[in-house]
C-alpha cells in the first residue's frame, strides 16, 4: 500500500567525521548548573563520534531568556558550517516561545536535530516546516552517561548521524531509570544500576507503515491545550504515533486523559500504529522500589492499551520501547518512515 502525506519532508544530510555540531540549551540551561556533566558530554561528542561541538552564544548562560534561546536555534540552523544541532537537556517552557519561531530559516537549512522531553515542542515545529528530527540523543542524558555511553544508544545515534537506509529497531537486554546526582562530580565515574528489560509488549497483528510523529506525553498535552499546530487529520492517516512519559512519573489517570484526547480529536482512529516508550518509574522525588516500578509500568501499559482500543480495535500497539526518559535509548526519527511487520513482530525505521 502506498502512503501519501499532505506534509512533505526533506531528506536530512548526513555528517562526516570532523563536522561541526551546535550545542544548544532551548529549555533548561543545564551547562550553567552542572558544568562537569556538560564538559563530559562535549568530550564524548569529540571522542566517540569524532565531531566538533560548537557552543552557541547562550548555551551556558545562566538565566538565558526565551528570546536568547530562540536566537541560538535560529543561529545554529542558519550557520552553514553547522551540520547538526544537539540539545543539552529538556525542561518545561518551550511551549511559551517555540510557537513564535519563524519557519523559513528551518525549511531552508534542514539539518539533524537531537533532543527529547520538552524538545517535543521544537521537534513538532520542525515537523510543521517539513524537517525531520531525532527524538532522543540529548547531550546530558545520552552523551554524558556516567562511566561510558551505552553501546545500544551509540548504534542508533550513528545511524542518525552518518548512515543512510532502513534499520531495524530492537529491544535492549537491560535498562536503567535510576539516576545519579549530577551535583556530585565524583559520580561521573560510577556506573548506574541496570536491570533486565522485559522487552516489547505487542498488541495487534497487522502490518503498518507511516511517518513518525509524537514526543513526551506531558509536552503533547500542552501542545493540545494551547492549540499549537500539529499534523492535520489527513496527515494522521499516514502517521505512526509515538509517545512516552517523563520523570514526573504521571499517574495512569493523567495518561489516560491525554490518550483519550487523541481519541476525541479523531487521531487514534486514523493513525497506522502506536509506539509507547518504556516509562520512567523512578526519580529522586519518587524513589519507587522495584516492585512499585513494575506495578506502575503495568498500570500505565494497561491503561494506554484499553484507552486506545476504545477508539481503534485493530492497529498494532507496541509498548515498552527503548525511547524517552530511560536508558539505553533509540533516537526515533520523527518525520521519517517506519515499517511494522506484524507477523515477524519486527520494526524498521528510515534514518
Amino acid at each position: 500500500m502506498r502512503y501519501h502525506l499532505v506534509m512533505q519532508f526533506t531528506k536530512l544530510p548526513k555528517l562526516n567525521k570532523g563536522d561541526k555540531v551546535a550545542i544548544v540549551s532551548p529549555s533548561t540551561v543545564a551547562p550553567a548548573i552542572w558544568p562537569a556533566v556538560y564538559e563530559l558530554g562535549l568530550k564524548r561528542v569529540k571522542e566517540v563520534f569524532e565531531l566538533e561541538p560548537v557552543e552557541m552564544n547562550f548555551t551556558k548562560k545562566k538565566g538565558a531568556t526565551k528570546e536568547e534561546r530562540a536566537q541560538d536555534l535560529i543561529d545554529a540552523f542558519s550557520n552553514p558550517e553547522i551540520k547538526a544541532v544537539i540539545s543539552t537537556l529538556g525542561g518545561d517552557d518551550q511551549v511559551t516561545y517555540i510557537k513564535n519561531l519563524p519557519k523559513d530559516v528551518f525549511k531552508n537549512n534542514p539539518k539533524p536535530y537531537f533532543g527529547f522531553s520538552d524538545n517535543t515542542h521544537f521537534i513538532n515545529h520542525l515537523w510543521s516546516c517539513g524537517v525531520p528530527a531525532f527524538y532522543g540523543g540529548a547531550l546530558f542524558t545520552e552523551f554524558a552517561m556516567q562511566v561510558q555511553m551505552d553501546e545500544f544508544t551509540i548504534k542508533y545515534l550513528k545511524h542518525a548521524l552518518f548512515e543512510i537506509g532502513e534499520f531495524e529497531l530492537e529491544s535492549s537486554k537491560e535498562f536503567n531509570d535510576i539516576g545519579l546526582n549530577w551535583f556530585d562530580d565524583s559520580l561521573l565515574n560510577t556506573r548506574r544500576i541496570y536491570q533486565g528489560n522485559e522487552g516489547w509488549y505487542w498488541d495487534g497483528e497487522g502490518d503498518a507503515q507511516g511517518v513518525l510523529w509524537g514526543g513526551c506525553i506531558e509536552s503533547i498535552d500542552e501542545i493540545l491545550r494551547h492549540n499549537i499546530q500539529i499534523p492535520s487529520l489527513e496527515d494522521f492517516e499516514n502517521i505512526v504515533l509515538f509517545f512516552e512519559s517523563s520523570e514526573e512519573i504521571p499517574e495512569a489517570s493523567y495518561v489516560r486523559r491525554v490518550v483519550r484526547a487523541f481519541g476525541e480529536r479523531g487521531i487514534l482512529s486514523r493513525v497506522r500504529a502506536i509506539f509507547v516508550g518504556r516509562p520512567k518509574a523512578w526519580d529522586f522525588s519518587k524513589q519507587n522500589t522495584d516492585e512499585q516500578k513494575v506495578e506502575y509500568k503495568k498500570e500505565q501499559r494497561e491503561t494506554i492499551l484499553n484507552t486506545i482500543r476504545e477508539y481503534n480495535k485493530e492497529i498494532p500497539v507496541i509498548q515498552n520501547m527503548d525511547f524517552g526518559h530511560t536508558a539505553p535509548q533509540i533516537c526515533l526519527p520523527s518525520g521519517n518512515m517506519v515499517r511494522v511487520d506484524g507477523r515477524l513482530k519486527k520494526i524498521f525505521a528510515e534514518f
